[in-house]
């Protein structure tokens, strides 16, 4: 306990999501979670606890043909702690036992939820459970009215369910069998638009979502709001139409696979049927990612915001500005140095996918690094067909991807501030 608490917030929020990844991949190899006959290797059970938490949704094996129903609870648990955040869920606890959170607790906090300020954290964890109940079990509800037409009444509840904890954390799992995923209910308009309102608000981020509830104006919402909402909202327009220019798909599946690509994974289309041009379209989607403080990935909305709007201010020779706002150097700073990594990783992870995996096709190992860094989950089918090398390098991208890479660097080189300074040199940029 004495070594914990002299670690820095990063190390113990990484090595907490690694112990609930760990525990995971120990229950889901217990005869009681495999179904018989079903032989499980620990890889592929290490690669669905990583997936379940990262919130990612990438399978090495179905999940409903792989697991009994107490396997699949294990999952939907891993993924809730996931999208909620090892840290909420932890101080849920301690607020539902009655105790109070200390200074070290709340300090977890900020750091999971990349906040700047350390005040009304408690109240901000409590409305974060609030918000993830109400949205779960009406989308659990809707899920049902769809489900109920084809399973009878028990296993339509906890399809239901698990779909609802899976689509509102932006995980793209599923326990229909037969690794279809979502492409038997592709013209069910309920279904498709109940997942995908479960998908972008979850992947709104929790700070948006109660900014709405209590500005009820977008005129009134912070810049954070505002800079979401209207990326997310473009990046749904744009992806929605490239997707059906690219592709022999229906608009309701361009618009699904838009919303879902920004870090949820369910499909209702075969993507490995995807042209080149939908694939890099979906790629750059899952490398853009969620928002901050959501259970998405990605480098974010709004370190895209903020780059492209310094990037105007820098061509007009003009202050970076968005909604009558000046967005901060240490923004942009902020911004360039996460995408700079976010990159870093993706070339990384794709390189040695490509040393592990030379049998496969550039754009198929690209688009499946970026969806495990992205905690996306969607694939063009190659995740099952994976050697166990290949496999847990996607393990370490989901791991980074769910953190952040700025975080993972954190970890291993953060130094305190020191009070020396160093004379400011010149170099020539572009």
């Amino acid at each position: 306990m004495k070594y914990i608490r002299k670690q820095t917030p990063a190390r113990i929020l990484a090595l907490g999501f690694l112990a609930v990844i760990l525990l995971g991949s120990f229950l889901l190899m217990l005869p009681c979670s495999v179904r018989p006959g079903v032989n499980l290797h620990y890889v592929d059970a290490l690669f669905t606890s990583t997936s379940a938490v990262c919130v990612t949704g990438l399978i090495a094996v179905d999940t409903a043909d792989t697991y009994t129903a107490f396997g699949q609870a294990v999952v939907a648990a891993l993924i809730q702690i996931g999208g909620l955040g090892v840290t909420s869920v932890g101080v849920g606890f301690i607020l539902a036992m009655g105790k109070r959170v200390n200074l070290k607790e709340r300090l977890l906090i900020r750091e999971a939820m990349n906040l700047d300020s350390g005040r009304g954290l408690v109240s901000l964890v409590k409305n974060i459970l609030k918000v993830t109940l109400v949205f779960e079990l009406a989308g659990a509800v809707l899920s049902f009215l769809v489900f109920r037409r084809d399973y009878p009444f028990v296993h339509a509840v906890g399809i239901s369910l698990f779909h609802s904890i899976a689509a509102f954390n932006n995980s793209g799992f599923d326990i229909l069998g037969g690794l279809k995923n979502l492409s038997g209910y592709r013209d069910n308009v309920l279904l498709n638009l109940t997942t995908a309102g479960l998908i972008t608000f979850g992947g709104l981020g929790f700070l948006v979502i109660m900014d709405i509830v209590r500005k009820r104006s977008f005129k009134k919402l912070c810049l954070h709001s505002k800079a979401v909402i209207t990326t997310s909202a473009i990046l749904l327009v744009v992806g929605t139409v490239l997707i059906r220019m690219t592709e022999q798909i229906t608009w309701l599946g361009a618009f699904f696979t838009s919303v879902s690509a920004r870090t949820a994974g369910f499909s209702t289309f075969s993507l490995g049927n995807f042209t080149n041009a939908g694939l890099l379209t979906v790629t750059v989607l899952m490398f853009i990612g969620a928002s901050p403080g959501s259970t998405g990935g990605g480098i974010k909305t709004s370190t895209l915001f903020t780059l492209f709007h310094t990037i105007r201010g820098a061509a007009t020779n003009g202050e970076p500005r968005a909604f009558h706002y000046q967005i901060p150097q240490e923004a942009f700073y902020k911004a360039a140095v996460v995408s700079t990594l976010s990159m870093l990783v993706v070339c990384a992870g794709s390189f040695a996918m490509c040393v592990l995996e030379p049998g496969l096709g550039f754009m198929d190992i690209l688009f499946e690094i970026t969806s495990a860094f992205g905690t996306v989950g969607l694939s063009t089918g190659i995740t099952t067909g994976l050697g166990p090398a290949a496999k847990l390098l996607e393990v370490a991208v989901m791991y980074i991807g769910r953190l952040g890479p700025l975080t993972i660097a954190s970890i291993w080189i953060y130094k305190p501030r020191t009070s020396v300074s160093y004379p400011k040199g010149t170099i020539s940029i572009g």
